[in-house]
């Protein structure tokens, strides 16, 4: 029996996520506290009663995850034995914290400063995202290849369903072609920028400087990584595949496949939504998935 853990990205959060870990574990009321601190406003007054708007800011969304996540594996405590972990984008962090490659401040600095990171270059340059639904993914990677401007697959949620990253007119130019070769959708997401594209790199510069500066350890178990999609424990490689994730597609199909391929037997998500789940099940529709819960006295 081969468990693996996964942790959500961007767009699994929702108001009032983390109240029932706050309001019924001490540890979990000591962590979110010791992460307003850390983060110098009350990151758990948006989370717990915030408005959806609030919650959307992506300074304020990625540390909500990850913080739902991290902090509900540490409440699961003995229960939490993962033989993997993966985490679809920002959720690699919390993976990398839940098998103790990081520890939960740095993790929780790094996403900050992360969040910043992207923030700053979606304000640089207008750009998008867009879902195509029904094509296989080598139609969609020829057709962004020749498309004018900056356009690219970046993430890989599961067969028939891949993101394309870009600057706005190669997007929208990008749909058009897409719906012509037979998408069943092309869709452009409510997202403020290109993650997980070219366009990402002035982020990627300055994440890589944190990540360079913070201390990784050897993790507990493999953590299969969205850069290559395959198991890795080694501390340095883990760091340059960290770094190399804001600009490099997110390999989540692949992961998936690998991790079942590699012996995983079921699959809990750990945070917020149960989007990961359905995806393994676009890939195995038998194969057994769950959420990961606080059991309170």
């Amino acid at each position: 029996m081969s468990k693996a853990y996964v942790f959500p990205g961007q767009g699994a959060q929702f108001v009032g996520m983390g109240k029932d870990l706050y309001d019924n574990s001490d540890v979990a009321k000591e962590l979110f506290e010791k992460a307003n601190e850390i983060l110098g406003f009350r990151i758990t007054d948006i989370m717990f009663s915030g408005t959806d708007e609030e919650l959307k800011q992506t300074k304020v969304t990625q540390p909500a995850i990850f913080l739902h996540s991290v902090i509900l594996a540490k409440v699961l405590g003995d229960d939490f034995k993962p033989d993997m972990v993966a985490g679809h984008s920002l959720g690699e962090l919390s993976a990398l914290v839940a098998n103790g490659t990081l520890n939960f401040e740095d993790g929780l600095k790094l996403v900050s400063k992360r969040a910043l990171a992207m923030q700053k270059a979606c304000e640089a340059e207008p750009s998008t995202m867009a879902a195509i639904l029904g094509l296989d993914d080598e139609v969609v990677e020829k057709i962004c290849d020749e498309i004018d401007g900056i356009v690219v697959a970046a993430n890989y949620n599961c067969p028939g369903q891949l993101v394309i990253s870009g600057a706005v007119p190669a997007i929208e130019a990008a749909c058009e072609k897409m719906t012509e070769a037979g998408a069943k959708r092309a869709l452009k997401l409510p997202v403020g920028g290109a993650f997980h594209s070219p366009l990402m790199e002035p982020a990627r510069e300055e994440l890589a400087a944190a990540i360079e500066a913070t201390q990784f350890n050897t993790p507990a178990c493999p953590v299969y990584q969205n850069v290559t999609a395959t198991a890795v424990s080694d501390p340095e490689e883990i760091k340059k595949n960290l770094v190399a994730q804001l600009t490099a597609p997110v390999r989540w199909t692949q992961t998936m496949k690998n991790m079942i391929a590699d012996g995983a037997t079921s699959v809990t998500e750990v945070g917020p939504g149960r989007v990961l789940q359905g995806l393994f099940k676009k890939v195995d529709r038998a194969f057994p998935t769950e959420s990961a819960a606080l059991e309170t006295a």
